[in-house]
């Protein structure tokens, strides 16, 4: 039973592009969501994370199982808008596709999820278990939505998860974890002319970062999914103009962690180095953790994967494929205590390619096909 019309489904799609979501106003999403889950009788609630971003959690149907459906509210910037052939604020069709900030990544799997459970529970047809809808803040930058929805516990009786990234060609079951740090090294400013008066802060965070790309990669430790560890440092500053010693100079790093080489063991390698650095005379050498998400493995053999994949043939014509990425969801906090064996997958209308791109689209055949896709994945599990 559809509840929604064609125009219906793509009316909700538009408004929420033109919600400015920019890594911030995530609030005014989850104001959106909780009108139109109330116009069909569905409960909400507003989850504050801080005091200008909030998650919002609705659930239909009673007892177990519980299927976890979850999407983000933010979006990346839009960067210079002149570079788009369209306002990336206005949802507009062209050729079958939608334009838009967020278009894929991701209003229109986080529209979908909510469409297709507000039409379950209007068609009376999810006869067994609960269905736990999960719009998350801040997914893009930290993934502190989240984090907060796993402490509170929406978490613990969930027997099934499915996060509705852009993915519609593939059904991604793991995925890196990531680590941001900032290494800052403190020195004491001189004339470069006489600098035995000062301390050069660029030496000794020089030696870290070459110590760090030395012993921290190691390629002898892999994962069959997810393959190796990567790092790299991106960002370095230092100084403030050529004939002056400098005071402060500071790296920032991003690890993409896998199991068998996971967020606390580089952290400690991490400090490690500093430490020794720091043995040096007047060494000065912080590790900030700026960001910590741990790596999410599962074995990709469970139901759900499998009634996903013969949903996807049945309304794409080709059965996806299964994948580890080197990308991060809020999976990375949702499973903090699920074990390998978790149905869990990251599977929605959009392509991954297509993320945080200018002139960002969906297919609109892909966006509506995914919301009856859902029900039907819902009903199959909770059977």
């Amino acid at each position: 039973m559809s509840v929604f019309t064609e125009q219906q489904k793509l009316t909700i799609l538009e408004d929420l592009v033109a919600i400015n979501s920019v890594n911030e106003n995530e609030i005014e999403v989850a104001e959106y969501l909780k009108k139109l889950f109330a116009e069909y009788g569905i409960d909400s609630t507003i989850v504050p994370v801080t005091e200008t971003r909030v998650n919002l959690v609705a659930e239909i149907g009673s007892g177990s199982p519980v299927f976890g459906i979850s999407g983000h509210m933010d979006v990346v910037s839009p960067g210079d808008v002149s570079n788009w052939s369209t306002d990336p604020f206005v949802l507009t069709e062209k050729d079958g596709k939608l334009y838009g900030r967020g278009a894929n990544d991701m209003k229109s799997g986080l529209a979908a999820l909510a469409i297709a459970m507000i039409e379950l529970k209007e068609s009376n047809s999810l006869t067994k278990g609960s269905v736990r809808f999960m719009a998350t803040t801040g997914e893009e930058v930290g993934g502190a939505g989240s984090k907060k929805l796993y402490e509170e516990g929406y978490m613990d009786d969930i027997d099934a998860l499915i996060v509705a990234e852009p993915s519609q060609d593939v059904i991604v079951y793991s995925h890196k974890g990531s680590l941001n740090f900032k290494v800052t090294s403190k020195g004491q400013e001189a004339h470069s002319a006489m600098p035995h008066l000062g301390y050069n802060a660029i030496d000794p965070l020089a030696e870290f970062i070459t110590r760090v790309n030395a012993e921290v990669r190691d390629p002898s430790r892999s994962n069959e999914t997810l393959g190796e560890l990567i790092m790299n440092c991106t960002i370095v500053q230092g100084g403030q103009q050529v004939n002056s010693i400098p005071e402060v100079a500071a790296a920032e790093f991003n690890v993409r962690t896998i199991p068998e080489y996971d967020t606390e063991e580089v952290i400690a390698k991490f400090n490690e180095i500093a430490e020794e650095i720091n043995k040096q005379k007047d060494a000065k050498i912080h590790v900030e953790v700026t960001m910590a998400l741990p790596s999410v493995f599962t074995d990709g053999k469970s139901e759900l994967v499998e009634i996903a994949q013969d949903l996807g043939e049945k309304y794409f014509g080709e059965k996806p494929g299964t994948i580890g990425s080197p990308g991060v969801t809020d999976g990375s906090n949702f499973l903090r205590s699920k074990g390998d064996e978790f149905p869990f997958m990251m599977f929605g209308p959009g392509l991954t390619k297509m993320a945080h791109k200018i002139d960002e689209y969906v297919h609109k055949d892909v966006y509506l096909k995914f919301i009856d896709l859902y029900k039907e994945m819902i009903l199959a599990f909770n059977q």
